[in-house]
């Protein structure tokens, strides 16, 4: 069994449409290129062929990991999370101590992130060094550019 993720109810209904899409039109697709590339002949030394088995081969792959990700994935209830410390799906405001700059994150899984969201991975050293902290605390980032230390100032769900 993978490991379990924690979704929102829009993530995971975004995970569920994508892999409706690949068994239906995304197999239907597939199915088209083998038949055209069947039509031309010799098998043997087929390129067309050759290419379109591969790309259903990955097809099929690519179903079967997200059909693993939708079975392991849990819709995270807020309502039950501790608003005092940051953990999945808090949206946190911090402030940089070293140039005061200030910005704010939600912490998703590693398939919803989108840094142009403000949605960062829990998975991410980001993710990681805030996770668990309290509203006051300074959570210390280990970043390529060196140990960043940000204040957590809110925390919200």
């Amino acid at each position: 069994m993978g490991q379990i993720q924690y979704y929102t109810e829009e993530g995971l209904k975004r995970l569920k449409d994508e892999l409706q899409e690949l068994k239906t039109k995304g197999r239907t697709d597939i199915a088209k290129q083998i038949a055209e590339a069947r039509d031309k002949g010799d098998l043997s030394e087929n390129a067309e062929y050759d290419a379109a088995k591969d790309a259903q081969g990955l097809l099929e792959l690519k179903i079967s990991k997200l059909e693993a990700v939708v079975g392991n994935a849990r819709v995270m209830d807020n309502s039950k999370m501790d608003a005092s410390k940051v953990g999945i799906l808090s949206t946190v405001k911090i402030k940089n101590i070293k140039n005061g700059m200030t910005v704010s994150y939600t912490l998703v899984s590693e398939e919803e992130a989108d840094l142009k969201a403000g949605k960062i991975s829990l998975a991410s050293p980001f993710g990681k060094g805030l996770n668990g902290k309290a509203i006051g605390e300074i959570a210390e980032i280990v970043a390529p550019a060196g140990t960043l230390q940000f204040e957590i100032l809110d925390i919200s769900y």
